[in-house]
């Protein structure tokens, strides 16, 4: 009922926009050194959602624009620096637009997920942008994409089907991800508990790292990954895209199919996506029963004109993965590879309604947007009726007013608010039905003055966490919880640009997570994860003081980035083990490792670096560091399961040759160090270990369209290692038997094409 009233509001709210001013901007596009126009170069206004190219002439023009208000415009051409300028559509002139060839295409980069769309340069979070075809490789799936080319970013994995974001050491409910706006409201507490999103529906992701909590609240005080799907085309234009791939470690198949059009305003989009994998391969053998198979369906209906924008979004994600549990060293590894799922098993799916809305309102604008999403959680043991059934439903409404800028300051105040409500729909449970609500109300200002750009911002936050009683068999299973936290948060950033090619970034400040149901209230038997979970309803809040510094660089030789952050955080809640056990009678294992959760005080810091050098045209010798140094101070000891220090160091050329376009070939190796620093009580230590990876693309052309291929292969020595995240390494698997571990994936090979066309 909530929503229903929430999305007739916005139904009174816009006819009132329908008659609003009407401003056209139009521009050309050209060569800076030559004069020429470019033909095909992308102009977009992410703030409105609309994007456009330049025709045989290199102009271009939108029309049904507001006809107030300043909006940031990037135009951007391969082979091209990218350019992005703030226009004001108060003075409807044409404009020009003079690109600089350049082997460094996207060093000056729009970023969406923070409180005020801006550039990079001009913004004081640390954030990178992956675009499409960088998110196609060797990879399993999109946080796999993440983590092996954004430094600072790494991931919990269960084998190839579940990966789990950790940024800067920080995971869990500690990273929010947003998809069409919305944050992704699934089980996040869980170990093998994935982001449930289709990899192949983001046009760009944008990884900010550092505490978030001042926009997204509670559960960001890591970072946040924010989806981004294609923008609608100019009027009059359909179009869409085409991929699909296979590689050869686990049969992975996927290929997904989107079309997007806009008819005078009318927008808009639909896809389909589908993955299917048997059992993965390590150097030793198939591991059996982890492969997966996923579906997901999407859309968007709206409508682009003169006051803005209104986006209804939907979508349909299922997954299934299955598990195994070994109980020695001989049951490791099997020869088969078929691709039906035994049991034990997880059925997810995944319903997400959402409804994006931005008002333009005079110089300043309002953006709304609501949520709906039901998240079902089913845990197969040994067949198809679930041992642990979760149905979630989730509600959320998001409200940013960005006032009108003056004199250089930019406001926006702000409000967020939840319910949350989850259901135990089977027999067995491990953590009680419980209705959760949030909300939070924010102010934050921007001001700009010369090459300096200074931002504050304060936030109040709501929670409260209820889980219900439960009795079986006259003994109290979960005996409930009504928590109420309430906090402040507040942010400081910094930004200075030195020229065109130095600028500097830092940030401080203070955030908060509230414990999350699953860590208040858990009793019992986690399917998958081989341990039983007790919770603590006496939790209290994690505070996050943290800081940051970026020197941010590029000249035509050298481009990158250099950082270095420290997270001091109060009450951090883990789960540990000390050496307890439990029985129980009624599951496959029998007795099991007891671990509970608790709170220590911990400090993680470390730096991150990006790296590229250009000694000609045609190489570039791409390097990413990360490291992050965790400590239990309570304790005076490592924190558990953080990851090991990284070094990836990629060469790729990228060849004139006649009849091909944009051709390269790479060969690259991936460090990664010994992690030592491990909490011994149920952790246990990784070896370092380098791994070779190599690829090759090209585009042709069919007809007008672009047809990118691409072979890329990574692990191709089919190295035995382990890496220091992943859930079936020795120690996780076994407590009592700390050297049963499976080996990460050996040699894969990946072939793929990427397909973007137009329709009309």
């Amino acid at each position: 009922m909530k929503f229903k009233f929430l999305c007739s509001l916005m139904l009174l709210i816009l006819p009132v926009y329908l008659q609003a001013a009407i401003a056209a901007f139009n521009g050309k596009v050209t060569d800076a050194k030559t004069n020429e126009p470019i033909i095909g170069a992308v102009i977009t206004i992410p703030q409105l959602r609309i994007s456009t190219s330049t025709n045989a002439a290199g102009e271009f023009s939108f029309a049904q624009l507001p006809a107030r208000g300043r909006f940031v415009v990037q135009i951007s051409y391969l082979g091209y620096q990218t350019q992005v300028k703030t226009v004001d559509l108060s003075s409807p002139t044409a404009l020009s637009f003079s690109l600089t060839p350049s082997i460094i295409e996207a060093r000056e980069v729009v970023v969406t997920g923070t409180v005020l769309t801006s550039t990079s340069k001009s913004n004081s979070t640390s954030a990178t942008v992956l675009n499409k075809e960088e998110l196609q490789g060797s990879y399993t799936n999109l946080i796999d994409a993440l983590a092996k080319q954004v430094p600072g970013v790494s991931q919990i994995t269960t084998g190839p089907g579940i990966s789990k974001p950790v940024i800067r050491g920080l995971g869990y409910n500690r990273v929010v991800t947003l998809s069409d706006g919305i944050k992704q409201q699934g089980q996040q507490w869980g170990d093998e508990h994935g982001i449930e999103l289709d990899q192949y529906q983001a046009d760009k992701v944008e990884v900010l790292r550092g505490a978030a909590s001042l926009q997204y609240g509670s559960d960001a005080i890591g970072g946040v990954i924010n989806l981004v799907e294609p923008l609608a085309p100019a009027p009059g234009k359909i179009k869409g895209e085409l991929l699909s791939n296979y590689s050869t470690n686990n049969g992975l198949t996927g290929s997904s199919l989107m079309l997007t059009g806009n008819e005078n305003g009318f927008v808009w989009r639909g896809r389909g996506s589908y993955q299917n994998a048997y059992s993965f391969k390590t150097p030793d053998g198939y591991f059996p029963n982890s492969g997966f198979n996923n579906t997901n369906l999407s859309g968007m209906l709206g409508l682009n004109k003169s006051w803005g924008y209104s986006h209804l979004n939907f979508s349909y994600y299922k997954n299934n993965i299955g598990f195994y549990d070994p109980e020695t060293a001989d049951e490791l590894y099997t020869t088969e590879r078929s691709r039906k799922l035994d049991f034990p098993r997880q059925d997810i799916r995944h319903y997400k309604v959402a409804l994006n809305n931005n008002f333009v309102i005079g110089e300043g604008s309002l953006k709304v947007d609501l949520g709906y999403q039901k998240n079902q959680r089913r845990e197969l043991e040994d067949s198809a009726d679930p041992a642990l059934y979760f149905d979630l439903n989730t509600y959320s409404l998001d409200v940013k007013y960005a006032l009108p800028a003056k004199n250089g300051w930019e406001p926006v105040i702000g409000l967020s608010g939840s319910i949350g409500k989850s259901l135990n729909k089977a027999e067995e449970k491990l953590i009680p039905e419980y209705n959760a609500y949030a909300a939070g109300v924010f102010g934050f200002v921007k001001k700009t003055f010369g090459d300096n750009t200074v931002s504050a911002g304060l936030r109040y936050d709501y929670i409260r966490n209820k889980g219900k009683q439960l009795f079986e068999d006259d003994e109290e299973r979960f005996a409930g919880f009504n928590n109420t936290f309430n906090s402040i948060s507040g942010a400081l950033g910094y930004t200075h640009i030195f020229n065109e090619y130095v600028n500097f970034k830092a940030n401080a400040g203070t955030a908060f997570r509230a414990p999350n149901p699953a860590e208040l209230g858990a009793n019992g038997v986690h399917e998958g994860t081989f341990r039983y979970e007790i919770g603590n309803g006496n939790l209290r809040p994690e505070r996050s003081y943290q800081a940051d510094a970026t020197l941010e660089f590029g000249t035509g030789i050298l481009t990158g980035s250099l950082g270095v952050y420290e997270n001091y955080v109060h009450n951090y809640i883990y789960l540990s083990n000390n050496n307890e056990t439990i029985e129980v009678p009624d599951e496959d294992l029998g007795t099991y490792p007891v671990y509970r959760y608790g709170q220590v005080n911990a400090n993680l810091y470390g730096a991150e670096a990006a790296v590229t050098l250009h000694p000609v045209s045609f190489i570039h010798f791409e390097n990413t560091f990360n490291y992050t140094h965790a400590q239990n101070r309570t304790f005076s000891k490592p924190l558990p399961f953080i990851p090991a220090g990284t070094l990836h160091n990629t060469l790729r050329f990228e060849p004139k040759i006649k009849g091909l376009h944009e051709f390269y070939f790479y060969a690259g190796i991936d460090n990664y160090f010994r992690q030592g620093r491990v909490d011994a009580d149920f952790e246990t230590t990784t070896d370092s270990y380098t791994l070779l990876n190599a690829g090759i693309g090209t585009t042709i052309k069919l007809g007008s369209q672009p047809l990118k291929i691409y072979i890329s292969g990574y692990n191709l020595t089919n190295k035995r290692y382990y890496d220091a995240l992943s859930r079936l390494k020795p120690g996780r698997l076994s407590q009592e038997d700390t050297t049963l571990g499976v080996f990460n994936p050996g040699r894969n090979i990946t072939f793929g094409f990427y397909l973007p066309f137009n329709l009309k």
